[in-house]
């Protein structure tokens, strides 16, 4: 098979770099057992990084870019998948350093495909992503830990954009009492909306003088943002609490201290869902589509035609999205 598509790629030179659509043929795809018609992409930071010349993503060019994407397997040389078979890809190398999602076709290793779990529309598996995987993971990993709603208050920083929207939304779904943290005051209903039982702003949860212990306000937190929030957080935990931290929007340096693990037994948990183990994988997706997905999923996202995508590569690094944005191919 041999078919002419339409794709985003992004090119750079030494002396120029581009970004738009052009046609693309299977042939130019690169290597990959499964060859999957895509119906839906999204967008997310790294998408963002990817689609600017200083981005520090991309690690080969010409290139196309979207490290989420859901569709329908063409053809399949590996004997799980078969040709209609619905399927998930996310993470790994996928719009990093393999072709993405950002494509009306994407060939994808075996190994780094999911089935589509029963309970979800391949629409719905591009509304979580990688970032409602990343938020899902981090629930997961706070209740491995001991968390439940019994404890305590659970704090999500950055709540309104991906991963923050969707822990809360799963968080509320659990049962627990979520307090959402925000800088945009015009989002407290939609936070409200999602479930959060309280918004409060950044400058609560971040003082102006970060103590080595404070006062104790949360049983758990989902943090995607790290740097002084994160630090802020760790002496402000429960006795046994933890944290599950997945991103770096706020800094990658982390003044603390040892005093929150060893005088309060707090836990910092790093949730990575780029080589999340496949067997894991699979177990939270299945939860995604069960018991932790929430009545409010479709209200997190808007859905873009693959035209718009650009432009709303550009609002995600100003921040300017909130919670998800799905890409219709």
């Amino acid at each position: 098979m041999n078919k002419v598509f339409k794709a985003l790629v992004v090119n750079k030179t030494e002396d120029d770099f581009s970004l738009g659509f052009k046609d693309v043929s299977t042939d130019d795809l690169p290597k990959g057992e499964v060859l999957i018609e895509v119906h839906y992409s999204s967008v997310n930071y790294k998408d963002g990084l990817a689609s600017i010349p200083k981005g520090k993503i991309v690690q080969s060019y010409p290139f196309i870019p979207g490290i989420d994407l859901a569709g329908t397997v063409v053809s399949s040389i590996d004997p799980r998948y078969k040709e209609g078979d619905k399927v998930i890809a996310t993470s790994y190398e996928i719009g990093v350093s393999h072709f993405g999602g950002y494509s009306q076709y994407a060939r994808i290793p075996g190994d780094w495909v999911v089935p589509l779990p029963k309970g979800l529309t391949l629409k719905e598996a591009m509304i979580y992503g990688t970032a409602g995987f990343t938020a899902a993971l981090s629930v997961h990993r706070l209740e491995e830990n001991g968390l439940t709603p019994e404890k305590g208050k659970v704090l999500v920083t950055g709540a309104t954009g991906g991963v923050g929207s969707i822990a809360v939304a799963i968080l509320h779904k659990r049962g627990y009492e979520v307090v959402a943290s925000t800088g945009k005051e015009s989002e407290h209903d939609y936070l409200h909306t999602l479930g959060a039982n309280e918004v409060i702003t950044r400058g609560d949860v971040v003082p102006e003088n970060i103590r080595p212990l404070d006062k104790q306000y949360w049983a758990g937190a989902v943090d995607p943002v790290g740097g002084t929030t994160l630090a802020a957080l760790l002496s402000r935990m429960d006795y046994g609490g933890s944290v599950a931290v997945s991103g770096l929007t706020g800094g990658m340096d982390v003044a603390t201290t040892v005093f929150p693990f060893i005088l309060r037994g707090v836990n910092l948990l790093g949730i990575d869902s780029v080589y999340c183990p496949m067997e894991l994988r699979k177990v939270i997706w299945e939860r995604m589509a069960n018991e932790y997905k929430p009545e409010s999923l479709a209200q997190i996202a808007v859905e873009s035609e693959l035209n718009d995508l650009p432009q709303h590569l550009s609002s995600i690094l100003k921040g300017q999205v909130r919670g998800r944005v799905v890409v219709k191919l």
